[in-house]
């Protein structure tokens, strides 16, 4: 079912066996195997062990999860964070936090399962907005404020939204979101996993991007992208952080919080960006190079604004096949098919990576000329 990787995570992996351009990973910086991270990982476990032992209420924090949350809240440019043990688990703890049944979410159709996730377990009543439509959103808006004039309810209400949408590869409209936000006085929560190491100065996201951070409430966001380890994390103001890190289930029960290597691997990986932005310079060189040689090949690449390239294919069959042939060339690029996307939306998602030489991209390029036109995707 799965291929198997022999090796670590890099511009080029062992992919069952076969050694393979690597254009279906989240590495963005090309910092999950690089030798300071590994390095930091290594000594973490000489003074900690492997295992955290325990939730982190219970025994389980160590003074490396303490550093690592505080360097985030300055690399973030927030009051505080929260470390959890994935990105999924931060969005299904903070959610229920912020609103609850009786309240209302407002949320981008095509936001992450783990929003959605959240949400349910929120209870909270979801009124789903069309992508990136914002005169749809703010239809839902005025509907909820005359429906909560005429029932005599002052129910708590949230916008929420990924900032770069993972599939397609574009941003959401965040400061127009936060301008309806301020309007009608509703928080605005952001899930910026694959825009943290990507986006804005440094790294700092995709809020910083767009120079707004006042006008959002609370950012979500993930280690184990740009960053090259693993765990999520909640970014905000002090007193939401303190009321996730007593309520926020998904936290508190969790026996096996982000690990000590993980979390010292993350803190070097921080430090290293503060210090550095040269691997965010150089994914976005690499992104802008391929994208402007597979443009003029002819596909079809959506409105990506990031380094997610889709490959639109449309039919599901064929995306696999390419997918497939694409590998016998040399380079992995995953199908990405129904229910992860609409149907009749397949497309191979391609990563671009810093860790990608421009041999590798060259490669790729080659690879997707010659099988798009074996497949009659592209003309000759």
């Amino acid at each position: 079912m799965f291929k198997t990787i022999r090796g670590p995570q890099g511009g080029e992996i062992n992919l069952d066996g076969r050694d393979v351009i690597n254009m279906a990973s989240n590495n963005y910086l090309g910092f999950a195997d690089h030798p300071a991270l590994v390095k930091a990982a290594k000594d973490a476990i000489d003074e900690y062990g492997v295992s955290a032992g325990a939730a982190r209420h219970i025994i389980g924090n160590f003074e490396i999860h303490n550093q690592l949350e505080k360097k985030l809240a300055e690399f973030k440019e927030v009051e505080d964070t929260c470390v959890f043990s994935s990105g999924l688990t931060a969005n299904t703890g903070v959610i229920p936090i912020l609103v609850g049944k009786g309240d209302e979410v407002f949320s981008d159709e095509l936001n992450h399962a783990s929003i959605i996730d959240g949400i349910r377990l929120s209870r909270a009543t979801v009124k789903v907005y069309k992508h990136k439509d914002m005169a749809d959103l703010e239809r839902l808006l005025k509907e909820s404020d005359a429906s909560a004039k005429e029932d005599g309810r002052t129910p708590n209400k949230l916008i929420v939204s990924d900032a770069v949408f993972s599939m397609d590869g574009d941003l959401a409209t965040i400061p127009e979101i936060v301008a309806l936000g301020k309007k009608y006085g509703v928080k605005v929560m952001i899930d910026d996993a694959h825009g943290d190491g990507v986006m804005g100065k440094a790294g700092r996201g995709t809020v910083d991007h767009f120079g707004v951070r006042d006008g959002v409430y609370v950012e979500t966001g993930s280690l184990s992208k740009a960053f090259g380890s693993s765990g999520g994390f909640v970014a905000g103001p002090k007193e939401l952080i303190d009321r996730v890190k007593l309520q926020a289930r998904s936290f508190i029960f969790t026996a096996t919080p982000i690990q000590p290597a993980f979390a010292a691997a993350a803190l070097k990986a921080l430090e290293m960006l503060m210090e550095d932005d040269a691997p965010v310079r150089k994914l976005w060189e690499n992104r802008d190079y391929f994208m402007s040689k597979l443009s003029v090949l002819g596909y079809d690449l959506g409105h990506t604004e990031s380094p997610v390239v889709p490959v639109m294919v449309g039919d599901e069959d064929k995306a696999r096949e390419m997918s497939e042939k694409m590998y016998d060339e040399g380079v992995f690029a995953q199908a990405i098919v129904y229910p992860t996307v609409a149907k009749g939306k397949a497309r191979l998602r391609v990563m671009i990576s810093a860790a990608h030489t421009k041999e590798d991209l060259d490669k790729a390029v080659k690879a997707f000329e010659k099988v798009g036109k074996e497949m009659g995707l592209i003309g000759n």
